[in-house]
Protein backbone atom coordinates (compact mmCIF):
# COMPACT_ATOMS: atom_id res chain seq x y z
CA UNK A 1 0.00 0.00 0.00
CA UNK A 2 2.89 2.30 1.26
CA UNK A 3 4.70 1.57 -2.15
CA UNK A 4 1.61 2.24 -4.35
CA UNK A 5 0.93 5.80 -2.81
CA UNK A 6 4.51 6.44 -3.05
CA UNK A 7 4.73 5.41 -7.19
CA UNK A 8 1.48 7.61 -7.60
CA UNK A 9 2.81 10.54 -5.39
CA UNK A 10 5.92 10.47 -7.33
CA UNK A 11 4.56 10.80 -10.39
CA UNK A 12 2.13 12.76 -9.76
CA UNK A 13 4.72 15.43 -8.52
CA UNK A 14 6.55 15.19 -11.35
CA UNK A 15 3.73 15.31 -13.95
CA UNK A 16 2.18 18.33 -12.26
CA UNK A 17 5.15 20.17 -12.74
CA UNK A 18 5.40 19.78 -16.95
CA UNK A 19 2.90 21.38 -19.18
CA UNK A 20 0.17 19.01 -20.12
CA UNK A 21 1.45 18.48 -24.03
CA UNK A 22 5.11 18.30 -22.87
CA UNK A 23 5.22 14.76 -21.61
CA UNK A 24 3.66 11.58 -23.69
CA UNK A 25 5.39 8.32 -22.14
CA UNK A 26 4.79 6.56 -24.94
CA UNK A 27 6.97 9.02 -27.22
CA UNK A 28 9.80 8.38 -25.60
CA UNK A 29 12.97 6.28 -26.48
CA UNK A 30 14.58 3.88 -23.66
CA UNK A 31 17.21 6.60 -23.01
CA UNK A 32 14.74 8.35 -22.38
CA UNK A 33 12.95 7.26 -20.06
CA UNK A 34 15.24 6.25 -17.95
CA UNK A 35 16.64 9.63 -17.74
CA UNK A 36 13.08 10.81 -16.87
CA UNK A 37 13.22 8.27 -13.75
CA UNK A 38 16.65 9.56 -12.77
CA UNK A 39 15.21 13.17 -12.69
CA UNK A 40 12.82 11.84 -10.80
CA UNK A 41 14.20 10.37 -8.33
CA UNK A 42 17.04 12.86 -7.82
CA UNK A 43 13.95 15.50 -7.98
CA UNK A 44 12.67 13.12 -4.96
CA UNK A 45 16.07 12.47 -2.56
CA UNK A 46 16.35 16.02 -2.54
CA UNK A 47 12.47 17.40 -2.14
CA UNK A 48 11.24 14.79 0.23
CA UNK A 49 9.02 16.82 1.85
CA UNK A 50 7.31 17.60 -1.48
CA UNK A 51 6.53 13.56 -1.72
CA UNK A 52 4.86 12.93 1.52
CA UNK A 53 2.38 16.36 0.74
CA UNK A 54 1.58 14.46 -1.72
CA UNK A 55 0.92 11.36 -0.08
CA UNK A 56 -1.48 13.27 2.14
CA UNK A 57 -3.04 14.86 -0.67
CA UNK A 58 -4.01 11.35 -2.22
CA UNK A 59 -5.12 9.42 1.11
CA UNK A 60 -7.69 12.51 1.49
CA UNK A 61 -8.80 12.22 -2.09
CA UNK A 62 -9.00 8.32 -1.47
CA UNK A 63 -10.64 9.00 2.32
CA UNK A 64 -13.74 11.42 0.31
CA UNK A 65 -14.07 9.23 -2.33
CA UNK A 66 -15.17 6.35 0.33
CA UNK A 67 -17.24 8.93 1.84
CA UNK A 68 -19.06 9.80 -1.10
CA UNK A 69 -19.49 6.03 -1.85
CA UNK A 70 -20.81 5.11 1.47
CA UNK A 71 -23.58 8.03 1.15
CA UNK A 72 -24.49 6.85 -2.12
CA UNK A 73 -24.60 3.13 -0.45
CA UNK A 74 -26.32 4.47 2.36
CA UNK A 75 -29.16 6.22 0.04
CA UNK A 76 -29.87 3.05 -2.14
CA UNK A 77 -30.13 1.01 0.82
CA UNK A 78 -32.03 3.11 3.24
CA UNK A 79 -35.08 0.87 3.43
CA UNK A 80 -33.21 -1.67 4.68
CA UNK A 81 -31.17 -0.16 6.95
CA UNK A 82 -33.07 2.80 8.95
CA UNK A 83 -36.71 0.74 8.49
CA UNK A 84 -36.50 -2.69 8.50
CA UNK A 85 -39.14 -4.22 10.69
CA UNK A 86 -37.52 -6.39 12.97
CA UNK A 87 -34.24 -4.45 14.49
CA UNK A 88 -34.99 -2.99 17.81
CA UNK A 89 -35.09 0.73 17.99
CA UNK A 90 -33.79 2.71 21.06
CA UNK A 91 -33.43 5.99 22.74
CA UNK A 92 -36.11 8.73 21.34
CA UNK A 93 -38.36 7.02 18.13
CA UNK A 94 -38.79 9.93 16.98
CA UNK A 95 -35.57 12.13 17.58
CA UNK A 96 -35.10 14.02 14.39
CA UNK A 97 -31.16 12.11 14.03
CA UNK A 98 -31.19 7.90 13.40
CA UNK A 99 -27.89 6.12 14.14
CA UNK A 100 -27.59 2.61 13.17
CA UNK A 101 -25.16 0.33 15.42
CA UNK A 102 -23.61 -2.90 13.60
CA UNK A 103 -22.58 -4.74 16.66
CA UNK A 104 -21.26 -8.16 18.38
CA UNK A 105 -21.73 -8.90 21.66
CA UNK A 106 -18.58 -10.32 22.23
CA UNK A 107 -16.39 -7.35 20.29
CA UNK A 108 -14.18 -5.49 22.92
CA UNK A 109 -14.79 -2.21 20.91
CA UNK A 110 -18.60 -2.95 20.79
CA UNK A 111 -18.36 -3.25 24.33
CA UNK A 112 -16.65 0.18 24.78
CA UNK A 113 -18.58 1.75 22.62
CA UNK A 114 -22.07 1.01 24.72
CA UNK A 115 -21.90 3.18 27.55
CA UNK A 116 -20.78 5.93 25.42
CA UNK A 117 -23.40 4.87 23.22
CA UNK A 118 -25.61 5.24 25.80
CA UNK A 119 -24.40 8.85 26.99
CA UNK A 120 -25.09 9.91 24.21
CA UNK A 121 -28.38 9.03 23.73
CA UNK A 122 -29.11 10.26 27.43
CA UNK A 123 -27.34 13.64 26.83
CA UNK A 124 -28.78 14.44 23.85
CA UNK A 125 -32.94 12.92 24.46
CA UNK A 126 -33.18 13.25 20.21
CA UNK A 127 -31.48 10.42 19.14
CA UNK A 128 -33.47 7.40 17.58
CA UNK A 129 -31.22 4.31 17.82
CA UNK A 130 -31.21 0.95 15.92
CA UNK A 131 -29.39 -2.03 17.23
CA UNK A 132 -28.20 -4.12 14.42
CA UNK A 133 -27.32 -7.90 15.10
CA UNK A 134 -24.06 -8.71 13.35
CA UNK A 135 -22.41 -11.95 14.94
CA UNK A 136 -19.29 -12.37 13.20
CA UNK A 137 -16.53 -13.62 15.77
CA UNK A 138 -17.55 -17.29 15.82
CA UNK A 139 -20.07 -19.22 17.42
CA UNK A 140 -21.01 -18.05 20.58
CA UNK A 141 -21.41 -14.20 19.15
CA UNK A 142 -23.50 -15.90 16.84
CA UNK A 143 -25.74 -17.81 20.19
CA UNK A 144 -25.72 -14.44 22.05
CA UNK A 145 -27.29 -12.84 19.12
CA UNK A 146 -29.70 -15.66 18.98
CA UNK A 147 -30.32 -15.08 22.25
CA UNK A 148 -31.52 -11.76 21.83
CA UNK A 149 -33.32 -11.84 18.97
CA UNK A 150 -35.29 -14.49 20.43
CA UNK A 151 -36.24 -12.58 23.71
CA UNK A 152 -37.23 -9.77 21.63
CA UNK A 153 -39.89 -11.49 19.28
CA UNK A 154 -41.42 -14.25 22.31
CA UNK A 155 -41.01 -10.79 25.30
CA UNK A 156 -40.36 -7.79 23.35
CA UNK A 157 -38.69 -4.70 23.18
CA UNK A 158 -38.26 -3.46 26.90
CA UNK A 159 -36.69 -7.49 28.14
CA UNK A 160 -34.48 -7.30 24.24
CA UNK A 161 -32.87 -4.31 25.80
CA UNK A 162 -32.64 -5.71 29.41
CA UNK A 163 -30.87 -8.64 27.93
CA UNK A 164 -28.91 -6.50 25.13
CA UNK A 165 -27.37 -4.70 28.23
CA UNK A 166 -26.72 -8.00 30.03
CA UNK A 167 -24.77 -9.91 26.94
CA UNK A 168 -22.53 -6.64 26.19
CA UNK A 169 -21.41 -7.17 29.59
CA UNK A 170 -21.44 -10.74 29.92
CA UNK A 171 -17.98 -12.36 30.95
CA UNK A 172 -16.80 -15.74 30.16
CA UNK A 173 -17.87 -18.13 27.69
CA UNK A 174 -21.47 -17.83 26.12
CA UNK A 175 -23.16 -21.44 26.08
CA UNK A 176 -26.50 -22.07 25.98
CA UNK A 177 -26.22 -23.31 29.68
CA UNK A 178 -25.00 -19.78 30.65
CA UNK A 179 -27.53 -18.64 28.54
CA UNK A 180 -30.43 -20.21 30.60
CA UNK A 181 -28.54 -19.24 33.95
CA UNK A 182 -28.86 -15.07 32.31
CA UNK A 183 -32.47 -16.16 30.96
CA UNK A 184 -33.32 -16.88 35.36
CA UNK A 185 -31.61 -14.45 36.83
CA UNK A 186 -33.09 -11.36 33.96
CA UNK A 187 -36.53 -13.62 35.45
CA UNK A 188 -37.34 -14.61 31.32
CA UNK A 189 -39.48 -17.10 30.33
CA UNK A 190 -36.43 -19.59 29.87
CA UNK A 191 -38.29 -22.45 27.89
CA UNK A 192 -39.85 -19.46 25.20
CA UNK A 193 -36.64 -17.83 24.84
CA UNK A 194 -34.67 -20.76 24.53
CA UNK A 195 -36.98 -22.86 22.45
CA UNK A 196 -37.27 -19.19 19.80
CA UNK A 197 -33.82 -19.57 19.69
CA UNK A 198 -33.94 -21.92 16.89
CA UNK A 199 -36.98 -20.14 14.96
CA UNK A 200 -36.22 -19.82 11.38
CA UNK A 201 -37.29 -16.06 12.21
CA UNK A 202 -34.12 -15.47 13.85
CA UNK A 203 -32.45 -17.00 11.14
CA UNK A 204 -33.88 -14.70 8.73
CA UNK A 205 -33.08 -11.94 10.57
CA UNK A 206 -29.47 -12.65 10.57
CA UNK A 207 -29.11 -13.25 7.27
CA UNK A 208 -30.82 -10.79 6.48
CA UNK A 209 -28.62 -8.20 8.48
CA UNK A 210 -25.22 -9.99 6.97
CA UNK A 211 -26.42 -9.36 3.72
CA UNK A 212 -27.26 -6.14 4.34
CA UNK A 213 -23.88 -5.74 5.54
CA UNK A 214 -22.42 -7.33 2.82
CA UNK A 215 -23.93 -4.75 0.47
CA UNK A 216 -22.72 -1.99 2.44
CA UNK A 217 -18.86 -3.37 2.48
CA UNK A 218 -19.09 -3.81 6.50
CA UNK A 219 -16.97 -5.83 7.87
CA UNK A 220 -16.25 -5.51 11.17
CA UNK A 221 -18.33 -3.73 14.37
CA UNK A 222 -19.08 -1.49 15.73
CA UNK A 223 -20.27 -0.22 12.12
CA UNK A 224 -22.66 3.21 12.66
CA UNK A 225 -24.64 4.60 9.98
CA UNK A 226 -26.31 8.02 9.86
CA UNK A 227 -28.60 9.51 6.67
CA UNK A 228 -25.37 11.14 5.46
CA UNK A 229 -22.45 9.07 6.55
CA UNK A 230 -21.10 5.67 7.74
CA UNK A 231 -18.64 5.32 10.89
CA UNK A 232 -16.50 2.44 10.63
CA UNK A 233 -15.34 1.36 14.17
CA UNK A 234 -15.23 3.08 17.67
CA UNK A 235 -15.49 6.48 18.27
CA UNK A 236 -15.40 7.90 21.96
CA UNK A 237 -18.30 10.56 22.82
CA UNK A 238 -16.99 13.56 22.12
CA UNK A 239 -16.29 11.96 18.31
CA UNK A 240 -19.86 11.04 18.33
CA UNK A 241 -21.60 14.37 19.48
CA UNK A 242 -19.68 16.05 16.62
CA UNK A 243 -20.84 13.52 13.83
CA UNK A 244 -24.24 14.02 15.18
CA UNK A 245 -24.04 17.58 15.57
CA UNK A 246 -22.59 17.61 11.73
CA UNK A 247 -25.62 15.31 11.03
CA UNK A 248 -27.79 18.48 12.07
CA UNK A 249 -26.15 20.65 10.15
CA UNK A 250 -24.66 22.56 13.44
CA UNK A 251 -21.10 21.36 12.44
Amino acid sequence: MIRSLIAAAATATVLSALPAAAFDMTDMSDAERAAFRAEVRAYLLENPEVLMEAIAVLEQREAMAQAQADVNLIAENAPAIFEDGHSWIGGNPEGDVTLVEFMDYRCGFCRRAHPEVEALLAGDGNIRLIVKEFPILGEESLLASRFAIATKLEMGDDAYKTVHDALIEMRGEVTLASLERLAGELDLDVDAVLTGMVDPEVDRIIAENRALAQTLGITGTPTFILPGQMLRGYLPLDGMQAVVAEERGEG
